[in-house]
């Protein structure tokens, strides 16, 4: 038998980079989250701003998002889970690092050896805290999270009521770095959720003693400063969602998606397109399709609802979305614009996080975070 002989080597441009062969790309603009992250700071002011950087900093990167908000000054984080906390020190080393989840007995000694802060959502939770500084003898810290309105973490009324009443014995060996709660209905200015959430906060605020407290998230930093109190808590905003949909965005685009036409087509009227036939031509249409599908986050229900840009002219979604593709009718985009290759934006400064979510039917905070990691994040400053 003949020796197997080498493959020639693939030949490859040496000008050519990774980028070249991208069917889709997430460009994250660290620059625009540092602004948005000072806009919370003018808004809020004096209150501090800690970033919220829970679910992966909302699909943008948890770890170089974290590590530019160090760099201009951020100090305090908060994550939802054990192990987004334990990820994240390494990059924050000198930071508090919020933990939402609270201190499950299994996670006290994680907390503990990686210097996590949790956020105590019971008495429960709360006893087992006092008795882990009890073993290593020594006062632990936390913050205490009480419910006014949203019904879902934090202390009920009747536990906070105890623990009130009961506070010098239920947080021995706990030193109380916040007071925290979460409000239900931010989004809308007037809805009035938010003035009795506020004044239930400050009568909790009044049982306890001091402590820096929080109440607001994105949209409670666009109530105005009564509602910032010690630390407000942006996450949608930092990443340029509008936390008020109904007013201006204050905060500068961060998210910007991108994919690459794969080919265009001309079909005639009357042709389908796509699963389904969904969509079938009302006149002798131009077709481009480009390298982005669910699998990549761009939502199945943006079919007949959603748009992308290129050459500057919206094109509307040609069919159903698929696994891996998306096929668009740029019939009326200008013909120049039109080749393979050419980037269309499906999330930018064009297309809003907001117009998305509202063609899909969902939240820009659901947009964000769907997006997967198929698509390369490029960091821009």
């Amino acid at each position: 038998m003949r020796p197997l002989t080498a493959c020639a080597p693939p030949f490859i441009l040496p000008e050519m980079t990774a980028r070249d062969f991208e069917a889709a790309r997430l460009t994250v603009r660290l620059g625009a989250i540092g602004a948005n992250f000072r806009a919370c700071r003018r808004l809020a002011g004096p209150a501090g701003v800690a970033g919220v950087v829970k679910a992966d900093a909302y699909g943008m990167g948890m770890i170089p998002v974290a590590k530019h908000l160090v760099s201009i000054g951020c100090d305090a984080f908060f994550v939802a889970r054990l192990e987004e906390g334990v990820a994240l020190r390494p990059a924050a080393p000198d930071a508090r690092i919020f933990v939402l989840d609270g201190a499950p007995a299994d996670s006290v000694p994680a907390l503990i050896s990686h210097r996590l802060t949790p956020v105590l959502n019971s008495l429960a939770e709360i006893a087992g805290w006092s008795a882990a500084a009890r073993e290593v003898r020594s006062d632990l810290d936390a913050a205490i999270h009480f419910d006014t309105g949203m019904n879902r973490l934090g202390l009920p009324g009747s536990e906070f009521a105890v623990l009130a009443g009961e506070r010098a014995k239920r947080l021995d060996g706990i030193r109380v770095v916040l007071m925290m709660s979460h409000l239900a209905c931010a989004e809308d200015p007037d809805a009035k959720m938010n003035r009795v959430q506020l004044d239930r906060f400050r009568t909790g605020l009044a049982m306890m003693p001091a402590a820096p407290a929080s109440l607001s998230s994105s949209g409670g930093v666009m109530l105005g400063r009564d509602y910032a109190f010690d630390m407000v808590r942006p996450g949608i905003g930092l990443y340029g969602g509008n936390p008020q949909p109904a007013k201006p965005n204050p905060f500068e685009t961060v998210a910007v998606l991108t994919a690459k036409i794969l080919q265009l087509r001309d079909i005639e009227k009357g042709e389908s397109v796509g699963y389904g036939a969904t969509f079938r031509a009302a006149r002798p249409s131009v077709l481009a399709t480009a390298g982005l599908g669910y699998t990549d986050g761009l939502m199945r229900a943006l079919a007949g609802r959603g748009a992308g840009v290129v050459g500057g002219a919206k094109a509307p979604v040609a069919g159903r979305v698929s696994m891996d593709l998306i096929t668009l009718d740029v019939t009326d985009v200008p013909k120049e614009a039109l080749k393979i290759g050419a980037e269309i934006e499906f999330i930018g400064d064009t297309i809003s996080l907001e117009e998305i979510a509202v063609a899909a039917g969902t939240a820009s905070y659901e947009i964000l975070t769907s997006l997967s990691r198929r698509a390369p994040h490029r960091y821009e400053a």
